[in-house]
C-alpha cells in the first residue's frame, strides 16, 4: 500500500462520519491522485483552473472536484463543464460568472461564500453584512444554474489556537446566521468549509464537516 493511500485511509477513520474530506492535490501529478482515488478517495481539491481543467480528463469521470482557490472570472471557462463546488465565492460578480458558464454548460455548479475570518489582509472574503446584500440582491435572485450550499473560510496561519478557534467558531456563527435568516428551507445549505493539515481537528471541534487536507495526505507542496 502506498503512503498516500495509508494517510487518506489513516485520516479517514479518524473523521466523524459527518465530515467529508477534500483531497487538496493543487500541484501534485495525475499518478499521484489516481494513488489516492484507488484508496477510495473520490472528492479532491484544486486552486487553480487551468491545472484543474488540464488534469480532469486524466482522471476517472467520477471525481468530485472542488475549487478551492481564488477564482478569477476570466478563468471560471475552463472548469464550468464539471467542477462540482467553488468554495472561493467573494462577489455577485463571480457568483454571476459562474451561473452564466453553468447554463451554457447546462449545468447547476454548487458554490459556497467566502468569508474573511482570518486576522490577515491577504486572505479574501465577504463580511456577514456584504454576504446578505448579495443574497438579497435582485442580481442573486436572477441566478438559476447555481446553488449556495454553504460557507467557507481560512483561519490565520498561526500557533495561536485559541486564536484558530475563536475565528473558525465565527465562520459557524455566520453559517447559523444566514442559515436562519435565508436558507431555513434549504436542506443544500448544510456546509462548513473550514480546515487544513495544520488545524482541522479544531475546524471539526468548532463545526466544520468539510476539510480541505492536502500535505497530511500528499507530502509537502511543491511551491510552482
Amino acid at each position: 500500500m502506498t503512503d498516500v493511500a495509508k494517510n487518506i485511509q489513516a485520516l479517514s477513520a479518524t473523521l466523524p462520519p459527518d465530515v467529508k474530506l477534500v483531497a487538496v492535490s493543487k500541484t501534485k501529478p495525475v499518478d499521484l491522485i489516481q494513488q489516492a482515488y484507488d484508496a477510495g478517495q473520490r472528492c479532491f481539491g484544486e486552486n487553480k483552473a487551468q491545472e484543474l481543467a488540464d488534469k480532469f480528463p486524466q482522471l476517472p469521470n467520477d471525481i468530485e472536484w472542488h475549487f478551492i482557490g481564488h477564482l478569477q472570472t476570466n478563468k471560471v471557462k475552463y472548469i464550468a463543464p464539471f467542477v462540482h463546488t467553488v468554495h472561493s465565492i467573494d462577489s455577485l460578480k463571480l457568483l454571476s460568472e459562474v451561473n452564466k458558464r453553468a447554463q451554457q454548460n447546462e449545468r447547476t455548479i454548487h458554490c459556497l461564500l467566502q468569508f474573511h475570518i482570518a486576522d490577515e489582509s491577504t486572505k479574501f472574503g465577504l463580511n456577514l453584512e456584504e454576504a446578505q446584500e448579495l443574497l438579497a440582491s435582485a442580481g442573486f435572485a436572477a441566478l438559476q444554474n447555481i446553488r449556495i450550499t454553504g460557507v467557507m473560510g481560512m483561519a490565520t496561519f498561526t500557533d495561536n489556537q485559541a486564536q484558530v478557534t475563536q475565528e473558525f467558531s465565527r465562520l459557524k456563527s455566520i453559517f447559523d446566521s444566514l442559515k436562519t435568516s435565508h436558507f431555513a428551507s434549504d436542506e443544500a445549505f448544510s456546509n462548513i468549509s473550514m480546515g487544513m493539515s495544520g488545524d482541522y481537528e479544531l475546524a471539526i471541534a468548532a463545526g466544520s464537516n468539510l476539510i480541505r487536507v492536502g500535505s497530511a495526505l500528499f507530502g509537502a507542496r511543491n511551491i510552482t
